[in-house]
């Protein structure tokens, strides 16, 4: 029967978009060096084939595995013939950005986000700096598991190239960006508290508001030590510490990032959360403010964008979850800006990519000119409660079977298959679908009461824990 968990078991995933997993243990289980080696040869020797460039980016959060992960990911591509520039410790987005700015062959983020200090993970990118499509990961991992790849002689072996200037240069082209505000904000005064979880958070954060004019920032957990001290992932119940500090009053804002800057979530003045869903609702209403047009997010995202979009005219649309789909899907609507649920901004104004940095100060400016508190700004949204849940699987469970039979039990309503299953009510919806990054089933619901949207998660796990009884009576 499946479990809810916090803990999460050791294991190797392999997905299309990198490897993630947790260090030590056995090969092919776990992270290990030859794991390490293993898929980055593979992603090396791929980019080698699509490209005639012969630089790559590397970049690391601060977890401290990290140093090792990144000597032996330089050395494999090096191996493959590419010079590497290696930004050290640096944020997602930085590399993301350096890729395109550097015109590399490609880039590789060592970070495994929102999990846990014993996990680390290869985030693959492409030339663009964008993360890699499904059919290019599935031919990366064909080639990682293949005796394909060729190692250049030692004359061709590729330089180590440190570089620590791109948070500088990231935090400029965002100064430079034609809605972003840096005299508004400073005039306003702000008294801002941050928490980066130790992570280069820690590093970049301070950075930027003092580039956009913010004296005053309390910091808590800005040592880039990898020495997490409560859970990374920037939910309300991990935000504990820095929300009683927000309680005191002595605040305007509070930003809290995941450790490798990808994911923002914002306190409210009062010590309350903005909610993570409303991080893109708000900076999206700002810039649809100042440039019409569509916009973007994932199946499991608040509707509540949907309903800012409509009112500014533009057109709303969905994508599966994952990075890599929303920017797929905002290219092919022309989106002005998108992103996800979990607190992720993409502005392609700036680059195709979630980006915490761009979010400050977007949100920044919007708050500066709203001129009303944090509280105000919230108000003036459409007010939905998501919860968010899932369930840890364990080997005999097929999650096809699963979702199949949850879908016939829910025929009779409209019923989304693109990612998962996700089937709508009157005022309500509910997400299943199995994550790529993790060995769980998420189950997100929403609705305009919080009361409503658990009663109907604890609905569908009800339902899926008599499918899997019933399956396994029947086995």
């Amino acid at each position: 029967m499946p479990q809810h968990s916090n803990q999460t078991t050791v294991a190797l995933i392999k997905s299309i978009s990198g490897i993630r997993g947790t260090i030590g243990g056995k090969s092919g289980e776990c992270l290990t060096p030859i794991d390490i080696v293993k898929f980055t040869s593979a992603f090396g020797y791929w980019a080698k084939g699509k490209s005639t460039k012969r630089t790559f980016i590397i970049g690391r959060d601060a977890r401290p595995s990290g140093q090792i992960v990144s000597r032996l990911v330089a050395s494999a591509l090096q191996s493959l013939g590419f010079d590497v520039i290696d930004l050290g410790l640096s944020t997602t987005p930085t590399v993301e950005m350096a890729v395109a700015m550097e015109e590399a062959a490609g880039g590789i983020i060592l970070t495994a986000s929102h999990n846990p200090a014993k996990w680390n993970a290869l985030k693959l990118l492409n030339d663009k700096g964008e993360f890699i499509s499904a059919l290019d990961g599935e031919e990366v991992l064909r080639l990682a598991d293949s005796d394909e790849i060729d190692f250049v002689e030692n004359k061709k072996l590729g330089n180590h190239i440190r570089r620590d200037d791109y948070i500088d240069l990231h935090i400029q082209k965002i100064l430079e960006l034609p809605l972003v505000d840096r005299e508004a904000i400073a005039k306003k005064g702000f008294k801002i508290a941050i928490d980066c979880v130790n992570s280069t958070g820690g590093i970049a954060i301070p950075k930027l508001l003092m580039a956009l004019g913010v004296e005053e920032i309390t910091e808590y957990f800005c040592e880039p030590d990898g020495q997490f001290p409560h859970n990374p992932e920037p939910l309300p119940e991990n935000l504990v510490h820095i929300c009683t500090e927000m309680e005191k009053g002595s605040f305007d804002l509070g930003i809290v990032v995941d450790p490798d800057v990808d994911r923002l979530a914002l306190i409210k003045e009062d010590g309350e959360v903005f909610g993570e869903e409303y991080t893109l609702v708000a900076v999206a209403d700002y810039v649809l403010q100042h440039t019409p047009g569509n916009t973007v997010s994932n199946l499991s995202s608040t509707r509540a964008l949907k309903d800012v979009t409509l009112k500014q005219g533009g057109q709303y649309h969905a994508a599966a979850v994952g990075e890599v789909n929303v920017v797929e899907k905002m290219k092919q609507t022309n989106a002005v800006i998108g992103g996800e649920g979990n607190g992720g901004v993409i502005y392609p104004e700036l680059h195709y990519g979630r980006d915490a940095l761009v979010g400050i100060a977007l949100f920044l400016t919007h708050l500066a000119r709203f001129e009303k508190s944090a509280s105000h700004l919230r108000a003036t949204y459409p007010n939905y409660f998501i919860s968010k849940n899932k369930i840890e699987l364990t080997p005999e469970i097929n999650v096809d079977h699963v979702l199949e039979e949850v879908k016939e039990r829910y025929k009779s309503n409209p019923i989304n298959t693109i990612d998962g299953v996700k089937i709508e009510f009157e005022k309500e919806w509910v997400h299943l679908r199995k994550s790529n990054t993790e060995p769980i089933i998420r189950i997100y619901c929403e609705s305009d009461s919080q009361a409503t949207a658990e009663y109907l998660a604890q609905k569908i796990i009800s339902d899926i824990k008599e499918i899997i009884s019933i399956k396994a009576q029947d086995e």
